[in-house]
C-alpha cells in the first residue's frame, strides 16, 4: 500500500471518528442501566422502587446528594439518565442549559418542613408562631442544623420559614450547615444540635428524633419534587422509568413513605 493511500485512510478514519463515537455512546447508553440521581430526601421511597423495578425484570442505580451537588454534576458530564430534584429551582438551572428534555418534566410529589429534636430532648410540641421559643429550646450554646441555604433546597426553605416568621436575623448566627438533608437528620440524632430543620419525610425514618412542630405551608415555597430526563444520556430505557416512578404503584410508595401531593 503505498503512502498516498495510508494517508487517505487515515483520513477517511479521522473524519469518521466523532459519528463512531456517538454510536458507541449511544450503543453504551442502550447496555447500561439507568442511572438516576436523585435528592438525598428521596433515598428510601426511591430504593424501593428501585426494588419494584428491578423484579419487574430492569435495572436501575441510583446516586443520592443534594440536589445542587447533582445539578452540577450533570452540568459537568456525569452521566446520569434521570434527575430528580428536591427543588424547581434547580431544574430551572438545567432546563436554563438545555441540560433536560423539557417535555419529559414532571412534579408529582410534594413534601412538608418541621422542627426536630433529639429524641430523649425534654422538648415537647410547639406553636411554630413569631413567638415560638427556639431561643429557649437552643440554650445557651446549641445550635440550630439545617441545610445550607446558598445550595440546599432544604436549607432554601428553612431560610424562607425563618425569614416569614422573623427568626432569621436571631438564629442564623446559630445556624450549623450541612450539606444535605440526612446530614441535618445525623446532626439532631447524634445529639450535636438540639434543633433542626427537614423534610417530614427524613422525620419519618428516624427513631432517634422527635418532631416538635410542622412549619406552616404558608411561610415558604411549596415543596414540589422535579423528575426530568437528561438531555443527551437518557434512552428508551430511561424513558420507561420515569414513567414508572410516577405512575400509581410508584405514587402508592412516595405517599406510604410520607410524601404528599404537589
Amino acid at each position: 500500500m503505498t503512502t498516498k493511500t495510508w494517508l487517505l485512510w487515515i483520513a477517511v478514519a479521522v473524519a469518521a471518528w466523532p459519528a463512531l463515537a456517538k454510536a458507541d455512546a449511544a450503543r453504551r447508553a442502550d447496555t447500561e442501566p439507568v442511572t438516576v440521581f436523585a435528592a438525598a430526601s428521596l433515598h428510601d421511597a426511591l430504593s424501593e422502587i428501585g426494588n419494584v423495578y428491578r423484579a419487574m425484570g430492569h435495572e436501575v442505580r441510583f446516586s443520592f446528594a443534594a440536589s445542587s451537588t447533582l445539578a452540577r454534576q450533570i452540568e459537568a458530564g456525569a452521566p446520569a439518565g434521570i434527575f430528580a430534584s428536591a427543588s424547581s429551582s434547580w431544574m430551572d438551572y438545567l432546563q436554563a442549559r438545555t441540560l433536560i428534555d423539557s417535555a419529559s418534566r414532571v412534579s408529582p410529589i410534594g413534601n412538608a418542613l418541621v422542627l426536630i429534636s433529639p429524641g430523649d430532648s425534654s422538648a415537647g410540641p410547639i406553636q411554630i408562631d413569631d413567638r415560638a421559643p427556639l431561643d429557649l429550646l437552643l440554650g445557651a450554646a446549641g445550635r440550630l442544623a439545617m441545610g445550607d441555604p446558598a445550595h440546599v433546597p432544604a436549607g432554601m426553605y428553612a431560610k424562607q420559614a425563618l425569614q416569614s416568621l422573623g427568626w432569621w436575623r436571631a438564629m442564623q448566627s446559630r445556624a450549623a450547615f450541612a450539606n444535605d438533608v440526612r446530614g441535618v437528620l445525623a446532626l439532631v440524632e447524634r445529639g450535636e444540635a438540639p434543633l433542626g430543620i427537614v423534610y417530614a419525610t427524613d422525620a419519618a425514618i428516624s427513631d432517634r428524633i422527635q418532631v416538635l412542630a410542622t412549619f406552616p405551608p404558608t411561610t415558604h415555597d411549596p415543596i414540589r419534587y422535579s423528575f426530568a430526563l437528561v438531555t443527551g444520556q437518557s434512552n428508551s430505557d430511561a424513558a420507561a422509568l420515569i414513567a414508572f416512578m410516577t405512575s400509581p404503584p410508584a405514587l402508592d410508595i412516595f405517599h406510604r413513605h410520607g410524601f404528599g401531593a404537589p
